[in-house]
């Protein structure tokens, strides 16, 4: 198994710290993995992406042109990454700010309101943990007790209060997430 990943949004949303958590959870598991982040110099409110690889088998590179699954956050990386998502792939995104929804019709598509429930929470910060949830939810590549690992593990130790939170969105995501198009 080998699951290649794209997530991308602005800087700020968790872009990064979601990469992350999948691999330090992949490691946790004994998977290979890689984690390689491109953001601009502005970070915060300019793009942010990261490539996302885990297998059960050795990586040979972390450069890729196409994916698995593309993670999409924001309009402009939906304009950039959803035809690198291979056919027969998946896509998720977050309907918020998105003007021009995915439009392909070889892979799967999902919607996960994911600023909308972080706003019910009344935590914008559980935004990308949601998303997270989501997508776990769709391709459960890695058991949740290794999440709870890779949360503790990439989150600094002066957040580990918002743990019980971070795990809350998740599963939240999990329940929230919906098909959008599924090919025939």
């Amino acid at each position: 198994m080998t699951e290649e990943i794209i997530i991308a949004g602005f800087g700020g949303q968790g872009v990064l710290s979601m990469g992350k958590i999948l691999c330090y959870s992949g490691v946790m598991e004994g998977k290979e993995v890689s984690w390689m982040p491109s953001y601009g110099p502005e970070m915060r409110g300019g793009t942010a992406n990261v490539t996302v690889i885990i297998s059960d088998e050795r990586i040979s590179s972390p450069i890729l042109n196409t994916y698995d699954t593309a993670i999409i956050l924001n309009q402009q990386s939906m304009d950039k990454f959803e035809k690198t998502v291979k056919p027969g792939g998946m896509l998720i995104y977050d309907g918020n700010g998105i003007t021009r929804h995915p439009e392909r019709k070889d892979i799967t598509i999902y919607r996960v309101d994911a600023a909308e429930e972080a706003a019910r929470m009344k935590s914008n910060k559980v935004f990308n943990m949601i998303v997270l949830g989501g997508f776990l939810k769709i391709k459960p590549l890695l058991k949740m007790e290794n999440v709870h690992r890779g949360l503790e593990k990439s989150l600094p130790e002066r957040y580990h209060h918002l743990i019980s939170l971070n795990e809350e969105a998740i599963k939240r995501g999990m329940e929230i997430i919906q098909e959008v198009y599924q090919p025939a």
